[in-house]
């Protein structure tokens, strides 16, 4: 199967960490709550309204669970055990042998940022009150990102749309004292010491929790955002640099203007084009070809050897932000 690129190293965060916190709700959290965990490092805590949602969902497992009729994933077994039942003594070490068994992952290790993405969006998960996790269950993810511990996740593993299984795992493993994790410095360390050094306990899954943990895509969809950050980045950079082309070639903006734009008027395209002007506001090289004193011959002989390479750069730029709707 396919595995996740691995662009660096994991890097370590500086000794002050962000002192940006990000409150995680019953709602969705945002592309910019996304960077600031993944990229700077910032802190997580529960919302009020998640702690809420929370609560009133493990009171709807407990009751299942108490229930004579059989529960998915709570007083049965998983896949084709779906039928068996599991006596009440065992569910909780159903909860763990499933974590364990499926944090198989291989190859190298991700880098610090995904893992830490991977965190977010599935502690998102348990906050919308739909999982039936303990409170304490889903705040100790939240601990991890706060405190910089990185559970160590392999590139290989992920089952694409039937879930980051193993990544997952490794997540969940972590939070139960077992595997490998790496500190806000990046000392590799075994998970049980790096919870000791942090004040915090290793939770102890009961029925449902395993399941809730490490049954999403929350590793595939936290790369996508930082790819798609990265790619307005990259567009905002190739439009700068455009602009400063045009310049040092003494050219003008006008092959960018609103009336050539009309004419098709893709969105993306037009984008791409008002950011170039804008770049170029500004520009004492920019005003000369609209004053009287500009030589139209030389100007005009310039823009047609220019033109070809400076007009198509809307169209490509165009291009890249519909298609990532940067």
């Amino acid at each position: 199967m396919p595995g996740w690129v691995v662009r660096s190293a994991a890097r370590e965060f500086d000794d002050d960490m962000s002192t940006t916190t990000v409150i995680v709700g019953t709602g969705p959290v945002s592309f910019a709550d996304v960077l600031a965990v993944t990229r700077d490092g910032a802190a997580v805590t529960l919302g009020d309204d998640a702690l809420a949602a929370i609560d009133r969902a493990r009171a709807v497992v407990e009751e299942l669970a108490a229930a004579p009729t059989p529960a998915y994933g709570i007083s049965t077994g998983f896949g084709a055990l779906a039928t068996r039942h599991i006596p009440t003594e065992m569910r909780a070490q159903l909860q763990k042998s499933l974590v364990r068994s499926h944090a198989a992952g291989s190859g190298p290790e991700v880098e610090r940022e995904v893992t830490r993405g991977l965190m977010l969006l599935r502690l998102s998960t348990p906050a919308t009150g739909h999982t039936g996790v303990r409170r304490e269950t889903a705040e100790l993810p939240a601990s991890f990102l706060t405190h910089g511990i990185t559970p160590v996740v392999h590139e290989y593993g992920s089952l694409g749309c039937s879930g980051d299984l193993a990544p997952l795992s490794h997540c969940a493993l972590a939070l139960m004292g077992e595997g490998s994790v790496r500190d806000a410095s990046g000392t590799l360390m075994p998970a049980a010491e790096a919870l000791a050094a942090a004040g915090l306990t290793p939770v102890e899954l009961v029925a449902k929790e395993g399941l809730a943990l490490i049954n999403g895509t929350d590793g595939m969809l936290g790369m996508l955002v930082m790819a798609i950050a990265d790619l307005r980045m990259l567009l905002r950079t190739a439009d700068i640099a455009a602009a400063m082309s045009v310049e040092g070639q003494l050219g003008t903006d006008r092959v960018f203007a609103p009336e050539l734009r009309a004419i098709r008027p893709h969105p993306g395209r037009a984008l791409s084009a008002a950011n170039l002007m804008s770049l170029m506001a500004d520009s004492a090289i920019v005003a000369s070809h609209r004053t009287g004193d500009c030589n139209r011959v030389q100007g005009r002989l310039l823009v047609a050897l220019f033109a070809p390479g400076a007009r198509r750069c809307p169209r490509h730029g165009g291009v890249c932000r519909r298609g990532g709707r940067a």
